[in-house]
């Protein structure tokens, strides 16, 4: 690369260090995320980590066979490879005070509890069966992230001194002697998995008493859950959606939640998505203020030096310099601040999302509206798919969406040749959101420009209106034409409000039309009658969470509610479905079958995304401000 790009490069990462992260606010809030035992480590949901020491005790098995021996030593959610762990996760609090999986690995089948009790962790490890043939349990030790400490094996525990804390470990069972052939480098205890097997910091606990605790801590959820009435079980599946992708991110040092630890493990320890994340962060406010402020402003912390929010935002230090993905993070933002009122928290997050606001319009302008596309960019990591059709299709979110297929990618316009009907009519939404906050910041003249920009943009929206067939069409610029070919991105004019009541009402037509979006399980990505329908792979017909998300706020904003409670009824009874049936919080789900394991789709088992099926609920029921209501200006 050249030395100008290298300096700029360089130049703007020195600029995105100066950042909401570095206020006293923002780390009050990171040293209040940051304490206590949880499955911090992003590696293993058994490898129970206390911060801020970073001592870890970690679960692992150890298979005995005539002649060979297998070991478990990471344990993460969703892997399908031959012989792969299977995990069935339960309830798990945000906290960790609470956690529940179900475990099956070679001969182990069992169920694995913890707790806390008051500073301290108790694990308990109860079998289904007893392995016929012999297992051990090892609880390795560590000290994550170079943080200081020294860790020691007594006769009958372990212990970890860290700056200011002592920690002993204790387990009920007999310690069986050392295997001198595991590949251990710290100390540990080996026990026999032929029982119940109890675990405890601080001091020995009996089974009894480890059982007690875990018992106290699921009703203090259950209770909590109770609050919520019918959504109860919503309640606690949605936090276990989230918690269990919660991580302590070290590179950074924050408590982030991410979509899933298979994609943190593949991108080199963590993984921000563009829209996936904002979110997140808006399912979060159910749970916790703090969290929710802190995923948004770590997310925005991750803006390329071109000034917009990345597709990919990658632990191993590559981004998608190339491309974005659609602009919701003014919608989730706008939302949080309704539910937690703080001029810091949006003020914190405006000039990026503004700076992100103003990108589309420069970079993604294709004759008066906006398209997908790709930009000429430095890429230091050889990613192959910059300035293609591909690149394209994963900054619209729907990578490979049947709206995509036979749509020229242009090099000079650097963007499909498809006026969006879902990218404009977010943009709008961007605009206007953003444009409320500058009220309430007293940024007159942002405000202004922000509302000018959604004037001009619903303006020019009017062309994509189809009076024949009612409905706003996606726009092929190569053909001067309109595409056919449907997703549920045609509710979306709803949220812009750029749809009169007449057109609003035409558009709610389709919600309704078996042949189109309606059914026992909606929505589809695709309309019913595509050819590409059947198939269920991916974006060509499974239904996926943003898209009902998105469309229950286009609903509801339209003041269509009868539709918007009809939507998150079906979205609810689909994502519980899935979570009694297999504990899975699934990255997409069949329309034809309802769940989230059909073998013809491409979907993880366990992507923290799906809990948008059950958030609507809480906004349905008044537990979270509800869309169509503004900011209330001073």
């Amino acid at each position: 690369m050249s030395m100008r790009i290298a300096f700029l490069f360089l130049f703007g990462s020195l600029l995105l260090s100066d950042s909401p992260r570095t206020t006293a606010e923002y780390k009050k809030i990171q040293h209040s995320l940051q304490q206590g035992w949880n499955t911090w480590n992003t590696r293993s949901v058994t490898q129970y980590v206390l911060l801020p020491q970073g001592f870890s005790i970690n679960i692992a098995f150890k298979q005995h066979y005539f002649l060979e021996e297998n070991y478990l030593r990471e344990v993460l959610i969703g892997r399908r490879s031959d012989n792969a762990e299977y995990v069935r996760p339960g309830a798990h609090t945000l906290n960790g005070s609470y956690t529940s999986l179900g475990l099956k690995w070679e001969e182990v089948d069992t169920k694995i509890s913890s707790a806390h009790i008051d500073d301290d962790l108790v694990i308990l490890i109860s079998p289904n069966s007893i392995p016929k043939n012999r297992v051990k349990v090892i609880l390795e030790t560590g000290m994550l992230w170079n943080r200081k400490g020294t860790l020691h094996r007594d006769k009958n525990s372990l212990t970890a001194r860290t700056p200011g804390k002592l920690v002993k470990v204790y387990t009920t069972s007999s310690i069986v002697d050392n295997d001198p052939y595991l590949d251990i480098n710290t100390p540990y205890i080996s026990v026999w998995f032929n029982g119940e097997i109890g675990i405890s910091t601080g001091k020995p606990r009996s089974l009894d008493e480890i059982k007690i605790a875990i018992r106290a801590q699921k009703k203090i959820l259950d209770q909590e859950a109770d609050k919520f009435g019918t959504l109860a079980d919503a309640y606690i599946a949605i936090q276990a959606g989230i918690a269990w992708n919660l991580i302590y991110e070290p590179k950074h040092d924050r408590v982030v939640s991410t979509v899933g630890r298979l994609w943190n493990e593949e991108y080199g320890g963590y993984c921000l998505f563009g829209w996936d994340n904002f979110f997140l962060s808006y399912v979060t406010s159910l749970f916790s203020k703090d969290l929710a402020y802190s995923n948004i402003i770590d997310h925005l912390h991750g803006k390329t030096e071109g000034g917009f929010i990345p597709n990919d935002n990658r632990g191993n230090g590559s981004k998608s310099f190339d491309r974005s993905q659609p602009p919701v993070g003014s919608i989730m933002v706008k939302e949080i601040y309704k539910a937690y009122p703080s001029e810091w928290f949006l003020s914190a997050a405006f000039d990026d999302l503004l700076d992100w606001n103003r990108w589309w319009k420069t970079e993604r302008d294709n004759e008066g509206l906006l398209s997908y596309g790709s930009s000429p960019a430095y890429n230091p990591f050889h990613e192959p798919v910059f300035g293609t059709k591909t690149a394209a299709g994963y900054e619209s979110g729907m990578d490979d969406s049947p709206m995509y297929e036979g749509v020229p990618y242009n090099k000079d316009k650097k963007t499909l040749e498809l006026q969006d009907v879902g990218l404009n009519s977010l943009y709008i939404s961007d605009c206007k959101a953003l444009a409320e906050m500058a009220g309430i910041l007293g940024r007159d003249d942002e405000k202004d420009e922000l509302l000018e920009r959604a004037e001009n943009f619903s303006s020019n929206m009017n062309k994509l209106w189809n009076d024949e067939i009612g409905i706003f069409l996606n726009y092929r610029t190569d053909l001067d034409a309109f595409s056919e070919r449907l997703s549920p991105t045609i509710f979306y004019p709803l949220l812009a409000e750029i749809a009169p009541k007449q057109k609003s009402v035409r558009i709610l037509d389709y919600f309704y039309d078996t042949s189109k979006f309606y059914g026992k399980w909606m929505l589809p990505s695709t309309s019913r009658d595509d050819p590409s329908f059947k198939k269920q792979r991916y974006w060509k017909g499974a239904i996926w969470p943003p898209l009902n998300f998105l469309t229950y706020l286009s609903l509801r904003k339209a003041k269509h509610y009868g539709a918007s409670t009809e939507l998150s009824e079906k979205s609810l009874h689909l994502f519980l479905e899935e979570w009694f049936r297999k504990g899975f919080v699934s990255e997409n789900y069949s329309s034809i079958s309802g769940t989230g394991d059909a073998s013809n789709l491409s979907s993880d088992r366990f992507h923290s995304w799906g809990t948008l099926f059950g958030i609507m609920s809480f906004m349905e029921k008044g537990y979270l401000p509800r869309t169509e209501t503004s900011l209330i200006e001073p």
